[in-house]
């Protein structure tokens, strides 16, 4: 039997108050007694009870004031209501003051028992979870957003790994955001006030990504006019982001599995080896064990890096946070362009929900975006919502890795803007329709159109620079 009560019983009927208690410890569970409402406030107020049994009649105050009390002051108890009115009133109005239930007079002996322990259940979930939520928020304000289950066991791995040195592992489709996976663990970690330096191996050519890691000596290739650290010695001290390690050659991934064990570079062109502390995260979209299993990654070199994994669900495994990013994202956006959205209708968060988001949060971001760049109002309607826009990055990367040679067309729509993309044209052929074809759905205005395709507009001016001189 626990030595302090767990329980407090609010009644001001003696009788009933000793038949509660002694069902109660019956079943091993201790109670305190309270006959009025300011004799229990105080109690409530310096003990620790974690479920209240409140009679709702009391000679000086009622239960529902005394239960506003309680939430008004946060007192962190699970209140259970008794009462001899068994009206649905007054059932939701005490669960709308914060009572967790009620039970109505005369109350039997096994419907006190259980719905107190039901209570106890409760308010050790809730405890939990508050406790969770604690010491997440931290974590929360490096980018993350979202309270989900799946969000929740995230945050818990990074905050258990964040003060550690072991490699990291981060898996997740596009868009699921591994590399602010990465930077909340570097940021909430020891390092923080060291670099965070982070190499995307897919988007360096094969031949040049070596040098970019361990860097090299002038005259070590053609065009190495100067010395170069590489990113492993610019991340001494601190971390090292491997942003699409699957993608890296496998005659690399030998000469990056003796840095890992040796924690010393070599620069190419070079015969001096250069000692380097950095912390090494990575990041894929990939599969690795299917990568390993295919023999396209080094199976040492992914035991190696694989000591903790961290997995990141994508939206559609999230649907309680869309609307909270979503949120975010228009917030952001609408003080960018000068807008005064304050939110979705419901009809749009409907639309929001029930989407499957293959792109994830990146393509959260980029319908948010058009939806601001295009429309003006105080609510997001679900008619300005465009959820079939194609995202010109990832065409980018699909024109580029068909040789800008597919045959067959694809219809893409930005904004109110539907175009078909012929793919037997070159990508630059296409990219500038795409790209000209926005201009026009945004009235001639680069700066918006920019928006949407997310360049910057001297990337487009010097575009069409360039189509006027051919």
């Amino acid at each position: 039997m626990p030595s302090t009560p767990d329980v407090l019983i609010i009644e001001d009927t003696a009788s009933l108050l000793l038949v509660y208690e002694k069902w109660l410890k019956k079943e091993g569970i201790l109670a305190d007694k309270a006959i009025t409402g300011s004799d229990a406030l105080a109690k409530l107020r310096s003990g620790t009870y974690r479920v209240t049994l409140l009679d709702l009649q009391l000679p000086d105050m009622s239960g529902q004031d005394l239960l506003k009390i309680i939430r008004e002051e946060a007192i962190p108890t699970t209140v259970v209501v008794i009462t001899s009115n068994a009206s649905i009133n007054t059932a939701v109005d005490v669960m709308r003051g914060g009572a967790y239930d009620f039970v109505v007079k005369p109350v039997s002996e096994a419907r006190l028992i259980t719905t107190t322990r039901n209570a106890f259940e409760r308010h050790i979930l809730k405890t939990v979870v508050a406790d969770v939520q604690e010491k997440t928020a931290n974590i929360r304000e490096h980018g993350f957003i979202g309270k989900s289950p799946a969000m929740l066991s995230v945050y818990k791995t990074i905050e258990a790994v964040a003060a550690s040195a072991i490699p990291i592992f981060i898996t997740g489709e596009s868009g699921t955001g591994k590399e602010v996976c990465a930077t909340t663990i570097h940021s909430t970690g020891p390092r923080k006030k060291k670099p965070f330096v982070a190499l995307n191996c897919a988007a360096i050519p094969k031949d040049l990504l070596e040098s970019e890691l361990f860097g090299h000596v002038k005259g070590a290739f053609s065009g190495a006019t100067n010395d170069r650290i590489g990113a492993a010695r610019s991340a001494d001290g601190g971390t090292l982001f491997l942003d699409e390690i699957c993608e890296m050659d496998i005659s690399l991934q030998s000469k990056l599995l003796r840095f890992l064990q040796t924690g010393a570079v070599q620069p190419v062109g070079s015969d001096r080896v250069l000692s380097v502390d950095a912390r090494i995260l990575c990041a894929t979209n990939k599969n690795p064990t299917v990568e390993v299993a295919e023999g396209r990654f080094r199976e040492d070199l992914f035991y190696r890096l694989h000591v903790i994994p961290v997995q990141l669900p994508p939206l559609r495994d999230r649907n309680a946070d869309i609307v909270e990013i979503a949120q975010s994202f228009l917030s952001s956006f609408g003080s960018d362009e000068g807008k005064d959205f304050k939110g979705f209708s419901a009809e749009a968060e409907d639309v929001l929900m029930r989407h499957s988001w293959p792109g994830n949060i990146r393509e959260l971001q980029n319908v948010v975006r058009s939806a601001v760049v295009l429309n003006t109002g105080e609510q997001i309607t679900a008619e300005m919502l465009n959820l079939n826009q194609v995202d010109p990055l990832l065409f980018s990367k699909t024109a580029v890795a068909s040789g800008d040679t597919a045959r067959g067309g694809v219809a893409h729509t930005i904004g109110n803007l539907s175009l078909t993309l012929d793919l037997e044209q070159s990508f630059a052929e296409n990219e500038r329709l795409l790209i000209e074809a926005v201009i026009s759905e945004c009235d001639g205005s680069i700066p918006k159109a920019a928006k949407l395709l997310q360049l910057s507009p001297s990337t487009i001016y010097r575009k069409r620079e360039g189509w006027e001189d051919v």
